[in-house]
């Protein structure tokens, strides 16, 4: 196998070269251009005959001419080459867990709680490999740029990624984004098939006074479940056989099959949302120009802006079992299943409907505004077949940003409030400042404090009789349970209260020793959580948690470099959370670079957190819940990478779960040493994956 492998690689790596000597093309540059700084300010190009003559096309003068910034912000980015983190690739961090197959539902070993107000629909467990409104980048491009991307694993394991964006005019500029996630899994009914699209345009007219952007996003994700292993043990005299044999929870009778082609949901969640954003705007300004030797350059200048926007999403979630059986359901989860199928929707349409006024104290730093907005939000909730629930809610918001012209002060401030509707007293305010000092780095700190009502699924307004429980392990359910969702969630609170978050934090960024500091207190009260597969609670005390964090990359010698995240984090007070104390990521790695274009990055990746009582996963009610019978602890978890990178071409390469190797005078050696992720949940034995990101400039 090595054999073979190594001779792809030097394939791989000929091919690459070959395409990329081929790289040729001519570099014009119009006299008089205009280009602009990172505060917006014009800056006009002297003319330069070298431009027009023919030469190699410089790698990394492509990489400056397409930058982006995302949705909401004014700072700019340029696309990421680096080789050195396979995670960054990914769609699941490396501060996250999941059931064992990648797709599944996951959860973030952070304290990480949800500051969103207003209404919200509960199902978070997916949500890390969505698309969004505030992860939409905005493309500045001087070219067509490409990016493909396809990784394989192993048991047929397919990753895709793409993005196309160019400018149709020198004011129009569009990006479409496209990934999938397919990998039927090691473990029967674990399969998982994730597909997500984007699409932006954004214009601006010639006379520079109005511009509009329209954001276009769809996400599918489908995970089976299976509950969990019938009984762990079953691993250790499973050796030599298939994990897919091994006796589930849930679909134990199913007749799946671990096939990559097969995408079905027999068992299982189907999350899916889609997105239509349409914004524009009108400004009142200034008119200015530049004049060169022969061109006079057109400049308009923003003093106040006339906003719009509107909204209009989609939301599906779903549980489905096809084929329970019943006695799986009555002895695992107390739960009587009387019908041939089980199916659990909520689906939920929104439309936001909103008004902004912006000012720009100075015409030439167009980071500095001060902006007031309001908005109508309508809800309309389909539960089950036939229960509807209509809300309407309106609120207000101001906001103050300021990124002074000398790049040393970056303010920020935001507040919103709800005023009318289901959700009135809902508010959140934010507050940051940041000081960077040159050559030194830069320390940011801030606070934010938010008033919200707990997600939808923790609300208990009407009832429904259509679930039926074992009432031994269930006393006081028709007393206690009224539904809020088509979802099986008994609420033991007869009245939620609203949760208060504080969240107090600061940064401190050091480049020369290549050193980040985080730190991140909270205050809690009237906690929301979720304490069994069906069971809701809230908690009326008043918590604290604070949680320290420190990035240090250290450079050992010339070649061999040191990455390391560290992560420590406690609670104080009564609360039901159970988080790791300790979450560290290592890399001991080789970095060189060969033959000009050549750069290599190898070497081994470890990532430990403290053994502590996992959470729990319900698939039907879609939540990671709290428990306190199980406690986990795992071996670190061990991976050995190779990447290498020729100008745009990128090619990774990585055996995860090193860790599993395992000897035992039984059954001899192997990889079945199989870490946890949550009770009852295995991961897989070793894991091998390998693919490529090819970025393309035209």
């Amino acid at each position: 196998m090595f054999k073979y492998l190594s001779l792809f690689l030097l394939l791989l790596v000929g091919f690459v070269f070959h395409m990329e000597s081929r790289g040729q093309s001519v570099s014009t540059s119009q006299l008089g251009e205009v280009t602009y700084d990172s505060q917006g300010r014009p800056i006009a190009n002297k003319k330069d005959s070298s431009s027009l003559t023919l030469k190699h096309r410089d790698g990394s003068e492509d990489s400056i001419t397409t930058s982006f910034r995302y949705f909401d912000s004014s700072r700019y980015h340029h696309m990421d080459s680096s080789i050195n983190d396979f995670n960054k690739i990914k769609s699941l961090p490396f501060t996250y867990v999941d059931l064992g197959n990648p797709g599944t539902p996951a959860h973030s070993l952070l304290f990480d709680p949800s500051m969103h107000i207003g209404w919200d629909a509960g199902f978070h467990s997916m949500d890390i490999y969505r698309y969004t409104l505030e992860n939409t980048r905005y493309f500045v491009t001087t070219k067509p740029y490409t990016s493909l991307g396809y990784i394989f694993g192993g048991n047929s394991e397919q990753w895709i990624d793409a993005l196309h964006t160019q400018n149709r005019k020198s004011n129009v500029n569009y990006a479409i984004e496209f990934r999938l996630n397919n990998d039927p899994g090691v473990y029967k009914s674990q399969n998982t098939n994730n597909s997500n699209i984007r699409f932006n345009v954004s214009s601006q007219s010639k006379n520079k006074r109005y511009s509009f952007n329209l954001i276009y996003i769809a996400n599918n994700m489908n995970a089976s479940a299976n509950g969990g292993l019938a009984n762990v043990n079953d691993l250790n005299s499973n050796s030599l056989g298939s994990l897919f044999s091994l006796t589930t929870r849930l679909a134990s009778s199913s007749s799946s099959n671990p096939n990559p082609f097969n995408t079905t949901i027999t068992t299982g969640n189907k999350f899916s949302d889609k997105t239509i954003y349409y914004r524009h705007s009108f400004d009142f300004g200034q008119k200015d120009s530049i004049v060169n030797d022969s061109s006079v350059t057109r400049l308009f200048y923003p003093r106040l802006r006339l906003e719009h926007s509107l909204k209009y999403s989609t939301y599906n979630y779903q549980y489905i079992d096809g084929a329970p059986v019943a006695s799986d359901y009555l002895t695992y989860y107390s739960y009587l299943a009387t019908s041939d199928t089980i199916h659990f929707q909520d689906k939920w349409a929104e439309l936001n409907n909103e008004f902004a006024i912006i000012t720009y104290p100075d015409k030439k730093n167009q980071s500095q505004f001060l902006k007031l907005d309001g908005g109508f939000q309508s809800l309309k909730g389909t539960l089950g077949d036939n229960f509807h629930r209509v809300f309407n809610n309106t609120y207000v918001g101001a906001e103050y940003r300021n990124h002074s012209k000398n790049q040393k002060w970056d303010l920020e401030a935001v507040g919103k409030l709800y005023v009318t509707g289901t959700y009135v007293g809902n508010y959140s305010g934010y507050v940051s400042m940041k000081r960077t000092v040159a050559n030194i780095g830069a320390l940011q700190i801030g606070a934010q404090n938010v008033n919200r009502t707990p997600s939808f699924l923790f609300n208990s307004t009407s009832s429904d009789g259509n679930l039926s429980f074992n009432t031994a392990d269930t006393a006081g359910y028709s007393a206690s349970y009224k539904a809020h969702s088509n979802f099986p969630v008994i609420n033991a609170v007869s009245d939620v209260k609203k949760e208060n978050i504080l969240k107090v934090f600061a940064n401190l960024d050091v480049p020369r020793l290549g050193l980040r500091l985080t730190g991140n207190y909270f205050a809690y009260t009237n906690y929301a959580y979720f304490d069994g597969f069906f069971n809701a609670n809230q908690s009326s005390s008043i918590f604290n948690y604070l949680q320290i964090g420190a990035q240090k990359a250290t450079k050992l010698n010339k070649y061999f470099k040191w990455y390391a995240d560290v992560y420590v984090q406690k609670k104080a007070g009564n609360a039901n959370i159970n988080l790791p104390l300790i979450l560290m990521r290592h890399r001991i790695a080789f970095e060189a670079n060969f033959f000009t274009n050549l750069f290599l990055a190898t070497g081994f990746e470890i990532r430990y957190y403290s053994p502590y009582k996992a959470d729990n996963y319900s698939p039907f009610i879609g939540q990671y819940f709290y428990q306190d019978s199980v406690r986990i602890s795992n071996r670190p978890d061990i991976s050995y990478y190779l990447n290498f990178r020729i100008k745009r071409f990128r090619f990774f390469a990585q055996i995860d779960n090193l860790n599993t190797m395992n000897y035992s005078k039984t059954n001899g050696f192997g990889f079945n040493k199989y870490n946890f992720s949550a009770p009852n949940y295995p991961g897989a034995g070793m894991w091998y994956r390998m693919g490529f990101k090819w970025m393309f400039i035209n």
